[in-house]
């Protein structure tokens, strides 16, 4: 028999200073049981921060290849954004750059590591992907204070995270990168 998904509440107030977005997130996040909980918490949090108009977790789980586990789309169904979680494949980013107009990656893997799997083959626009890397200290530590029904306040403030979860606070960095070498 299959395991099922475990199912977590996550409600958010946002305070992304960063970006001028104040929101009250609602989430219901489906933990696949092959999923790791750093890879949950990052991608809740890549919707999180990457939150406007239009963002939706992917209806086929982290396990479908055709599509990303966080995407914006506008009202008309065009893909504007494809937001990655992980270690994802140079084959991967290359496809993610042509469907959509603006790719992310939120990770928590060594970005030389990701840099080295990127020049394995072309990405298109490889440049112009936006890279996240969560502080992995960040998200155990995260990990510890979370339970299925989670109520977080999220700031961030150049490039530093702050939840507020229960009595603890979580401070952690938030760093861009790029996949090009130099």
């Amino acid at each position: 028999m299959a395991l099922g998904a475990t199912i977590y509440h996550f409600t958010i107030t946002l305070s992304d200073v960063d970006r001028s977005v104040y929101e009250t997130l609602d989430l219901r996040v489906a933990q696949h049981p092959s999923e790791s909980m750093r890879y949950l918490l990052t991608r809740t949090l890549a919707y999180a921060l990457s939150f406007e108009e239009g963002i939706a977790f992917s209806k086929g789980g982290i396990s479908s290849t055709d599509e990303a586990p966080v995407s914006v789309r506008d009202p008309t169904g065009i893909l504007l954004a494809w937001i990655d979680v992980g270690s994802p494949s140079a084959e991967r980013l290359h496809k993610a750059s042509k469907a959509a107009r603006r790719v992310s990656l939120f990770t928590f893997a060594d970005i030389d590591q990701l840099r080295r799997e990127a020049s394995t083959r072309a990405i298109h626009k490889l440049e112009d992907i936006e890279v996240w890397r969560v502080d992995p200290r960040f998200l155990d530590e995260l990990e510890r204070h979370t339970d299925r029904h989670s109520k977080l306040e999220l700031v961030r403030n150049d490039g530093q995270l702050y939840v507020t979860i229960g009595a603890a606070v979580v401070e952690g960095t938030l760093s861009k990168a790029t996949l090009a070498t130099t």
